[in-house]
């Protein structure tokens, strides 16, 4: 069957904002000019315009369209059960999935992105954490206050508490890998970091 002019339209668009993401992570806002962009993406650089007036305009949805991607997220911190005895498991099987998709190389590498131009578009960085993680947190609260309500946890402020777990998580590898450019940790160390922060959580928590 023939591609319609919408499909091929459509077809084009997607591959500018693969080859985007991908010379963006690559190269950074500034390193990144309308023909590497048109080059990867196998358009002319009229076509990029076309779909595109400027890069500030393509940067910034690249940064937004990743936002989608904590959905899954979301629903896994939305889906804790009021279970006590299973409560230190399930938990830690929310560290583990927590951890193995916020410490992924193409998400860290998007993180040191944004942060790196923050002061020159501080609205963007704002949008991709108030829609990403910031929901993240917020869900996380709710759930927390769920569980408190049934009494298997003793919190007074649910948003705190959420930023607690979070950070006992994802403290050390975060930060490292910002530091030194990539992940410097191991699956062994997740599972580590996994354990060990839900156990800090609980005991102060619980």
């Amino acid at each position: 069957m023939e591609e319609t002019a919408q499909g091929r339209s459509a077809r084009k668009h997607q591959a500018i904002v693969t080859a985007a993401t991908e010379v963006f992570m690559a190269k950074g806002y500034p390193g990144t000019s309308m023909d590497d962009i048109a080059k990867l993406a196998a358009v002319s650089k009229q076509t990029v315009y076309k779909h595109f007036t400027d890069k500030e305009k393509l940067f910034r949805e690249v940064v937004l369209a990743t936002t989608v991607r904590v959905e899954a997220m979301i629903d896994l911190v939305a889906d804790i059960p009021a279970e006590a005895d299973t409560l230190e498991e399930n938990l830690t099987r929310l560290a583990h999935r927590f951890l193995t998709t916020l410490t992924q190389p193409q998400v860290l590498q998007l993180r040191r992105l944004i942060i790196a131009n923050a002061d020159t578009f501080p609205e963007l960085g704002a949008a991709w954490y108030e829609r990403g993680f910031e929901r993240v947190l917020a869900t996380l609260a709710t759930t927390f206050r769920r569980l408190a309500d049934h009494g298997l946890l003793r919190i007074e402020d649910p948003l705190l508490a959420a930023n607690h777990f979070s950070g006992l998580l994802l403290w050390i590898p975060v930060n490292q890998a910002m530091f030194h450019g990539g992940p410097r940790h191991t699956q062994s160390d997740l599972d580590r970091y996994a354990v060990a922060g839900v156990r800090a959580f609980l005991g102060a928590y619980r």
